[in-house]
């Protein structure tokens, strides 16, 4: 799949910033770092001025790439569901059975990240622990239904519409495949943070994985539905 993906260039939304960071040498600096700095300290403590420190630069030349930090977040998240998208798709699209293509997506979707050599400014282990942390304040926002409008979240909708598609051709009668599917996508981070910060409220720990859990839960109710 790396090699596949050598060539690929991951799309986000223009509106997400003032010059595509993926252009130069400094973009892809901001990058990397912000994703180092926002994995470490979080994101309520990074500020642009910290990371202007790190990378030995004017803290108005991120400016140039950014108008703020949370269009940053945003624009970091919507990488790595693009990123989640080309990993699925070129994972599950010689496979003809939906039962084994669902199963394949569930399991790229919520097992733990591994690194991936295609994208080298782009520490994908980090950015994965970005996404469990810091995610929902990309959109719990009172700015969320305008930024919604302007495709914010296109990549992330897409992703739950690809899942949506799996599951009807599992059970085309299922009633509520949409919500079944953001359902694996946002309870697939929020096991991997409750079994990091909070195990007593989780089934998940080190031999029972989020995957597993997920997995039992889909099939299961579709099970139960095709039986009823």
């Amino acid at each position: 799949m790396d090699r596949l993906l050598q060539g690929v260039q991951i799309k986000v939304n223009e509106k997400l910033y003032l010059k595509d960071p993926e252009s130069s040498g400094l973009g892809k600096k901001i990058v990397e770092y912000s994703i180092q700095m926002i994995n470490e300290i979080g994101f309520e403590s990074f500020t642009f001025k910290k990371l202007g420190h790190q990378i030995g630069s004017n803290e108005s030349s991120i400016y140039r790439y950014f108008e703020n930090k949370h269009k940053l977040l945003v624009y970091l998240t919507s990488w790595y569901w693009g990123w989640m998208e080309y990993q699925l798709v070129f994972a599950t699209h010689s496979i003809k059975n939906p039962k084994e293509k669902l199963l394949k997506s569930i399991i790229i979707i919520t097992r733990e990240i591994k690194e991936d050599s295609a994208f080298s400014h782009v520490n994908e282990v980090f950015l994965n622990q970005i996404v469990i942390n810091e995610y929902s304040k990309a959109y719990l926002t009172k700015e969320v239904d305008e930024e919604n409008k302007e495709g914010y979240y296109a990549i992330y909708k897409r992703l739950v519409g690809r899942l949506s598609t799996m599951i009807s051709e599992v059970d085309a009668d299922y009633e509520y495949p949409t919500s079944l599917a953001s359902t694996i996508l946002e309870n697939g981070l929020h096991q991997h943070y409750l079994r990091e910060h909070f195990p007593s409220l989780t089934d998940c720990n080190k031999k029972v994985t989020p995957t597993q859990y997920l997995t039992h839960l889909v099939f299961n109710t579709l099970k139960q539905h095709l039986n009823e």
